[in-house]
């Protein structure tokens, strides 16, 4: 029988990839429906839902974000996001719907705490115009350099869904695979060198909080698929951040492709490793786990 958290994030992707389907610049309609679902769902659990909005060639783009004020630390921020845009010709149910879903249940879980650090929580828009100056996460990283905003850590949820104990079904570049599982059964933290100690503070609070497996790896962002999300744009901008990922084309046959759909995802996992990330953001603000 499937957990509450289960159903509500089946039910996400479901709504994201299924019923709203491709959602980018190119299918304007269906992107404003995927921010409007996000805002409405967080004005549900009692959020103010601030836009950082922009014009993409015509097409009204916006970043949404929600706040948690933080106590005795509240200058230093804690930031999450993901993105809510796929990219053209696919559905984008793993990428990255799921992501999304688990931004979402995460703000539902931790709704009622009292942190002594800012807990952020942003929904980005246009992802998969990746490494553009009209990428969503580019320009509010910038934004937030232009104020001095304290990040101590950006974590950006970038595909949550597939898993799998089957041997070889884990793939790596280079050199990597003599070193890691060759099963797709965990979720990876990824970073740059210099977010290390980000990268450190993660896992170390992951473990505190889950027993789901995960790997870690900082590597320098040239290697293929290891700065390809939103958490590059803050590394440009000096900010450590760790990427959230089952590893995408490394682990899941159906990367940028039309067959990225719902039922493709095990949400019985990505559930486990949603309440391991809120655990470990909660610990990350300065505050007790939540109870379920």
């Amino acid at each position: 029988m499937k957990s509450l958290l289960e159903q509500r994030l089946q039910m996400h992707v479901e709504q994201l990839a299924g019923q709203i389907g491709e959602r980018n610049v190119w299918r304007p309609q269906a992107l404003h429906a995927a921010a409007e679902y996000i805002r409405s769902a967080w004005h549900q659990l009692g959020y103010e839902v601030h836009a950082q909005g922009y014009d993409m060639e015509g097409v009204w783009s916006e970043n949404l974000e929600i706040e948690i004020q933080g106590g005795a630390h509240a200058s230093e921020i804690v930031l999450v996001g993901a993105h809510y845009d796929s990219v053209r010709g696919s559905p984008g149910a793993d990428d990255n719907a799921s992501g999304v879903a688990a931004l979402l249940e995460i703000a539902r879980h931790l709704s009622a705490i009292k942190p002594e650090r800012t807990l952020r929580l942003v929904a980005f828009v246009n992802e998969e115009l990746f490494n553009s100056a009209e990428m969503g996460s580019k320009i509010y990283a910038r934004a937030a350099r232009k104020r001095n905003d304290d990040i101590r850590i950006m974590l950006s949820l970038e595909m949550l869904g597939c898993y799998s104990d089957q041997p070889d079904s884990q793939n790596y570049p280079s050199f990597l695979r003599w070193f890691y599982p060759n099963r797709g059964n965990f979720i990876g933290f990824v970073s740059n060198l210099k977010s290390r100690r980000a990268l450190k503070e993660l896992a170390r609070a992951f473990a505190a909080n889950s027993n789901f497996p995960f790997e870690t790896l900082a590597s320098p962002a040239s290697v293929p698929g290891v700065g390809w999300s939103d958490h590059l744009s803050f590394w440009q901008q000096g900010y450590q951040g760790v990427m959230v990922t089952d590893t995408a084309f490394y682990r899941y046959p159906h990367y940028h492709r039309a067959s990225d759909t719902p039922e493709k995802l095990d949400y019985n996992r990505m559930a486990r490793v949603v309440e391991g990330v809120a655990g470990a953001l909660a610990a990350l603000v300065g505050t007790v786990k939540p109870e379920s």
